[in-house]
């Protein structure tokens, strides 16, 4: 492995001329070159593993003007005049680089897809990423970059996906960020952003939200139509979730420990592609689920664990026919379990928490011959529940804690 700077210092005088005689003469365009140079550079050698793609980066050569082992994870433009040839692609691979993003990154103009995720680099995004206006690809995922992106991130105009995801970005996700009209994919999770979720509603191709891990505070915006998979767990967001009934494409919505209250509206159990509902560690007080909805759904999963919900357990649960995942663990409901919960078990129920509340009376009889092949518990209510069933393995409320609510 070595640098142009390395590679210069044994060479003779003709070496070197014929060396600048090459560059002058190469496919590429001699300030790609020097990105690509810069890139390499600013990359700590120590932390360049032999068998990664850094090591192929050699400048004895032309970038473009190669087939084979040199230059992994670079793509270039194949120019049908005499123009020369551009980096399109530029796809590091997840060697742990330690270093710096330069600033003349941003001279590869031409470039479509830059992905240097799974790595080390750190420090604040160069302003100079605003010039890459032909991306459609951004991924710098999992690294240690530090800073703000409302300075630049809505220069790229022609960006479909972004994934910022796991890094140490902080400040306010911009407004302006809804300018990007072709994004389908948007991934600022587990960072520090703060404050409100902008208004995102012009994103109209918007598929995948995930804002998850941050500080967000603030109750839900009006959510792009489009979208299928909503992640905003681990915020500190308020309000209802009452606007989701209108984002008919929705198949995964995650909004886990926030501060959410008020009601799990019939509408979102009700919506038509919905398969992963997760409402947990929030402050919701009721689930609503309407008497004739249900043969429809697709829904698999309701985790709704460690809420405030009261009430007695929905019955209507049952006519949801592919629900297979159910936690309702660590909440208030009372009265007894439904019977006809005990004809679900296993015919699709697989896994059914509802310890920790304080339900009472006898157990549906189906919760005997089944409960070996069913995960969940019943734990900790108020039930008169056999230990000899699996689910009732593990103790009941103290009758002081059941007396004046067992019936609900």
């Amino acid at each position: 492995m070595h640098s142009l700077d390395s590679s210069l210092c044994p060479m003779t005088f003709a070496t070197l001329v014929s060396f600048f005689l090459t560059l002058s003469h190469s496919l590429t365009l001699q300030s790609d070159i020097e990105a690509l140079q810069a890139l390499k550079l600013s990359v700590d050698p120590n932390m360049i593993p032999p068998s990664s793609y850094l090591t192929t980066w050699d400048f004895s050569v032309d970038p473009c003007d190669n087939i084979g082992p040199k230059f992994l994870g670079i793509l270039c433009s194949s120019p049908s005049n005499n123009s020369k040839s551009r980096i399109t692609t530029l796809e590091l691979d997840g060697a742990g680089y330690d270093g710096f993003l330069p600033p003349r990154i941003g001279t590869l103009t031409e470039l479509t897809s830059l992905d240097l995720s799974r790595n080390r680099f750190r420090g604040p995004l160069p302003d100079a990423l605003k010039n890459l206006n032909k991306l459609t690809r951004l991924s710098l995922s999992g690294n240690f970059f530090t800073g703000g992106i409302w300075t630049w991130i809505y220069r790229l105009k022609k960006v479909e996906r972004i994934d910022l995801s796991e890094n140490c970005l902080s400040g306010r996700i911009p407004a302006r960020i809804s300018k990007l009209r072709r994004l389908t994919q948007l991934s600022l999770s587990k960072n520090e952003f703060s404050e409100r979720i902008p208004n995102i509603y012009a994103l109209q191709k918007l598929q995948i939200l995930d804002l998850d891990s941050n500080m967000l505070i603030g109750s839900l915006p009006k959510l792009p139509p489009r979208l299928r998979t909503l992640r905003l767990s681990h915020n500190k967001l308020t309000g209802h979730i009452t606007s989701l009934v209108n984002l008919d494409h929705l198949i995964s919505v995650d909004v886990s420990d926030n501060w959410f209250t008020g009601p799990i509206n019939r509408g979102v159990l009700a919506l038509p592609r919905l398969s992963h509902l997760n409402v947990s560690f929030n402050q919701f007080t009721k689930m609503e689920v309407n008497n004739y909805f249900g043969s429809g759904s697709r829904l698999r999963t309701l985790d709704g664990q460690r809420n405030h919900l009261r009430g007695h357990l929905p019955v209507k649960l049952v006519n949801f026919e592919r629900l297979e995942v159910i936690n309702l663990a660590h909440n208030q409901f009372t009265g007894q379990i439904p019977m006809a919960y005990g004809q679900r078990l296993g015919r699709p129920w697989r896994t059914l928490f509802l310890d920790y509340n304080f339900l009472s009376g006898r157990i549906p009889p189906e919760f005997g011959p089944v409960a070996v092949r069913i995960r969940g518990s019943l734990a900790n209510n108020c039930l008169s529940c056999p230990l000899r069933i699996p689910l009732c393995r593990g103790q009941q409320r103290h009758a002081s804690a059941c007396h004046g609510v067992t019936d609900g």
